[in-house]
């Protein structure tokens, strides 16, 4: 009897204990979620209106990481990128690879319905200063504006790599 006594206790231990699983969202705070305005399944049109590609944004890793997945609707290009916020620099960061073997890294924050990151300065080929910035604005509509521009040394106004309106896929 003392046996099953002492089985039962354990048995009862364990399950107590193992649902106490660690249930807690270390990133479901609200510096975490700046970002959410981006996540959902979009279409991606360029200033003309023309079909840029696809874009999968979802939250993975316990919503510590929004995981963009790109495909282009006119080449086989496709890009991945990991977005996080960095509790420790207190920044949000963007880390791009794709299948060209280009990657690309930024910083940034948040400012009202906009999230604007940047790459580290870095010299082009005829010795100038340059850096890329990319800023994503929340529209009332529900659409997302990606705006990429970069910023050269000696040239007043920055070089738009690529303006895109994101209208969320409907199912």
């Amino acid at each position: 009897m003392k046996s099953i006594i002492t089985v039962s206790l354990c048995v009862l231990f364990s399950v107590s204990v193992s649902g106490q699983s660690n249930t807690q969202c270390n990133c479901c705070t609200e510096k975490h979620a700046e970002f959410d305005f981006w996540v959902g399944s979009w279409t991606v049109t360029d200033t003309n209106g023309a079909v840029s590609g696809k874009n999968v944004i979802k939250k993975i890793q316990g919503n510590c990481i929004l995981q963009e997945n790109w495909t282009s609707a006119t080449s086989s290009f496709t890009g991945t990128s990991n977005n996080f916020y960095n509790s420790k620099t207190q920044q949000w960061e963007q880390i791009w690879l794709d299948n060209q073997g280009q990657s690309l890294h930024m910083k940034g924050q948040r400012k009202g319905d906009q999230m604007i990151m940047r790459t580290e300065d870095a010299t082009n080929k005829n010795g100038q200063t340059f850096y890329h910035q990319i800023t994503w604005t929340k529209n009332e509509d529900g659409t997302v504006r990606q705006l990429w521009e970069t910023f050269t040394e000696g040239q007043e106004e920055p070089t738009v790599a690529f303006d895109g309106l994101y209208k969320r896929d409907e199912h």
